[in-house]
């Protein structure tokens, strides 16, 4: 057998061991005179704050102009996915939480709609479950919106508004914590329902946060919209009309931006939002620009799903009530926010030998999911966000794997930088919000 040109080989008593050594760059290099031929080829970045190293973007430069582009991503290689195969169907939602770390209750809801579609528990859902979801997820909304406000931003010199997004996202992760005590990777969301229910102090932040946030959009509109330079550097920036987002399997505000009004919670509804009140906003140029004002937008409607999904907290159970199912449902967090609490280990000791057996099974192997797959999908602040679950029987997933709207739009980035100029780059990458954490898996 011939060696492949791509990477040498050797054997070993482990198998056979190829050795990468990096071709793909001295193919685009090979050849070229930067004096002669006034082409350049550089490694841009990292310029976002969250792709430190992590995202690799490759410039054909002939001057200040974009003649090629090419984006290398697998830099952060978490192998969560892989990682699920080995942990039982709730242990999951620890892993999926810290893939898209700016939108953590989405992944978790995403896996547990599968997961219940699997068992074929979808009507066994708790509706203060399903609303307690909604809740958090705009919530999570808001505060991704936010972080893209900020980041964006300061990319682009304007360092106030960076300041401000990250104070307001601040409120929502103290929310977070005295909802599910921690301020991300929560795995709160869990198969059957969510592990603990929110507390009354947590509504009344919730409220306070609903009568502050709008004057909040308010001023970063005054700060930003009339603002020149800021005008200069989003319009006619980075554009990407509808055609370009549907070839490309682009989704989310890029897409609605575009013109497409495209959102799963009104084209495929789940969890009940076809019975919330809010409209999808959309803007016709496709550029940076309107990206901007569509999460602005955004931002708008998930305060209204917001308040009308505290409206709808009804009591009642926030988990199913399948014992088989349902752990770990009767959980009381202990006085330092991380173990149980003494009453409930009393209880289980409490009760028969056969509670405390059926108890650790549970725990310690999970309950069992029949045979099959399904596709879940749901409409993450990135776009669509889709689960594709496969089950042997087992109480371990065969195979989990996200259908992740920052892998999937960021290859638009060539289509939206080349023949532009280098800054644009910026602006346009900035544009798609990409979180490397969800793209590499």
């Amino acid at each position: 057998m011939s060696t492949p040109s791509y990477a040498t080989e050797r054997e070993t008593t482990e198998g056979r061991v190829f050795t990468v050594t990096g071709g793909d760059w001295d193919q685009v290099v090979s050849g070229t005179d930067p004096i002669n031929d006034e082409r350049i080829v550089v490694n841009m970045g990292p310029q976002h704050p969250s792709t430190h190293g992590v995202l690799r973007l490759i410039l054909d430069l002939e001057g200040e102009t974009v003649r090629e582009m090419r984006s290398v991503v697998g830099y952060l290689h978490t192998g969560i996915e892989k990682n699920l195969e080995y942990r039982n169907w709730v242990q999951g939602s620890t892993f999926v939480t810290r893939m898209d770390y700016l939108a953590p209750i989405f992944n978790e809801t995403a896996y547990s709609l599968a997961v219940e579609k699997l068992l074929g528990i979808e009507e066994q859902i708790t509706e203060r479950a399903t609303t307690i979801r909604v809740l958090m997820m705009e919530l999570n909304r808001i505060s991704s919106h936010l972080v893209w406000l900020a980041t964006t931003g300061m990319e682009l010199g304007a360092i106030s508004i960076m300041l401000y997004g990250f104070r307001e996202r601040e409120y929502i992760l103290e929310i977070f914590e005295l909802v599910t005590g921690l301020r991300m990777n929560h795995a709160y969301v869990r198969p059957g329902g969510v592990a603990q229910d929110v507390p009354d102090d947590a509504i009344v932040k919730i409220r306070k946060f609903l009568k502050e946030m709008p004057k909040k959009l308010d001023e970063y509109e005054d700060l930003l919209s009339g603002q020149p330079i800021w005008l200069e550097r989003t319009k006619n920036v980075a554009v990407l009309d509808v055609t370009g987002c549907v070839a490309l399997g682009v989704t989310g505000p890029v897409l609605r931006s575009a013109g497409l009004p495209w959102d799963l919670r009104k084209t495929d509804p789940y969890c009940g939002y076809e019975t919330y009140d809010f409209d999808v906003p959309t803007h016709p140029d496709g550029d940076v620009w309107g990206r901007y004002q569509v999460r602005l937008a955004e931002m708008r409607e998930s305060l209204k799903i917001v308040e009308q999904a505290l409206d709808r907290l009804k009591p009642g159970p926030v988990m199913v009530a399948d014992k088989k199912i349902a752990w770990p449902a009767q959980l009381a967090i202990g006085v330092d926010g991380m173990g149980n609490s003494l009453e409930h280990v009393a209880k289980i000791m409490g009760q028969s030998m056969e509670s405390l057996i059926h108890h650790f099974k549970l725990v310690t192997e999970g309950f069992r999911v029949p045979p099959g797959q399904v596709y879940v999908a749901i409409e993450a602040p990135r776009g669509e966000l889709g689960v594709h679950a496969v089950s042997d029987g087992g109480t371990r997933p065969y195979r989990v794997h996200y259908r992740e709207p920052s892998f999937v739009n960021l290859q638009a980035l060539p289509a939206m930088a080349e023949g532009g100029l280098i800054a644009d780059v910026i602006a346009g990458g900035a544009s798609l919000d990409p979180v490397m954490g969800g793209c590499d898996r």
